[in-house]
């Protein structure tokens, strides 16, 4: 099980680690939902040591049927990471741009599949470079790696999971409130939410640079949301980037078993057999016994986060 204190690694303590004699891995995810990938910003200058790997096609697997970021194949998971030089055991420090969604993405994923010790860079490529901590342009050249990918490290939930734990438990829904409320859906081709999902968009426990507070702090807004000790709770986003963020985050506050409905509202849409629904039952409304009512899916306005 992780704490608050092994999630997160400040540029400081970054900096003394890859000064030493075994440094961690470093992998540079930086992405964006709309805009050239993120490569091109690793050759303009990176975090000395760092490895680029890409979130979109070698992180998730291709979009389809599982939503826009579904969960990648192992075996090709595998050959990514032993690629970036990823070892059994030895410890991987993620980054993105800032906002903290694609490093967050990528910590868990790297969980899922069996390698914990992984954290991320509070603040990510921004906090760095704001620190005058240096900068390489040159490509790195890591020695292969030898993890063996073995899937199930993290809860990952299907769409009729998410369902149970919407009608049973707390699905928090991070998208924003008008996406949420089905009033606009500038990336999905429906608006709305899952029937029983309670809305806590990201903007309310992230800070405007990527990062999290404390965790009595994030305790508090969770439960707000609802969130409580020894009741099941899971996240869900547009396409499972932004809700790995909110697992991270509720691990800081306490709730390790906390899980991502990895497809998210982008898989959710998939079937239009599912509800969808466009009210906002509270976080202290009853819960709805069937976790198949609501609305059909219609036609809706089409992300500020996926």
């Amino acid at each position: 099980m992780s704490g608050p204190d092994d999630l997160l690694v400040d540029v400081t303590g970054l900096a003394a680690e890859l000064a030493s004699a075994e440094p961690p891995t470093l992998l540079d995810v930086r992405w964006r939902l709309v805009g050239p990938p993120g490569r091109a910003d690793y050759h303009a200058g990176h975090l000395p040591g760092a490895v680029f790997v890409d979130l979109d096609t070698e992180l998730c697997g291709p979009p389809g049927a599982g939503g826009r970021h579904p969960l990648p194949d192992p075996a090709v998971l595998q050959r990514v990471l032993r690629a970036a030089g990823v070892r059994t055991g030895h410890p991987v420090v993620t980054y993105d741009g800032g906002d903290g969604m694609a490093a967050a993405r990528a910590w868990w994923t790297l969980r899922w599949a069996g390698h914990h010790r992984v954290r991320v860079l509070d603040g990510g490529f921004p906090a760095w470079v704001g620190a005058g901590q240096p900068l390489s342009t040159e490509p790195a050249d890591p020695q292969p790696g030898d993890l063996t990918v073995r899937p199930g490290g993290m809860p990952a939930l299907d769409a009729g999971q998410a369902a149970r734990v919407a009608a049973e438990g707390v699905l928090v829904d991070v998208r924003t409130a008008p996406r949420y409320r089905g009033e606009t859906e500038p990336v999905d081709p429906v608006a709305g939410h899952i029937p029983g999902a309670v809305n806590l968009p990201a903007a309310e426990y992230v800070g405007a640079d990527g990062r999290l507070p404390a965790a009595d702090l994030l305790r508090e807004r969770f439960a707000g949301a609802g969130v409580r000790p020894g009741v099941p709770v899971a996240a869900y986003c547009g396409s499972g980037v932004t809700a790995a963020q909110a697992v991270l985050a509720l691990h800081r506050a306490g709730y390790p078993d906390a899980a991502l409905y990895v497809g998210s509202w982008s898989d959710w849409l998939t079937d239009p057999a599912r509800p969808v629904a466009t009210t906002d039952p509270g976080p202290d409304s009853e819960r709805d016994p069937d976790p198949g009512s609501g609305s059909d899916p219609g036609s809706g306005s089409g992300s500020d986060r996926p």
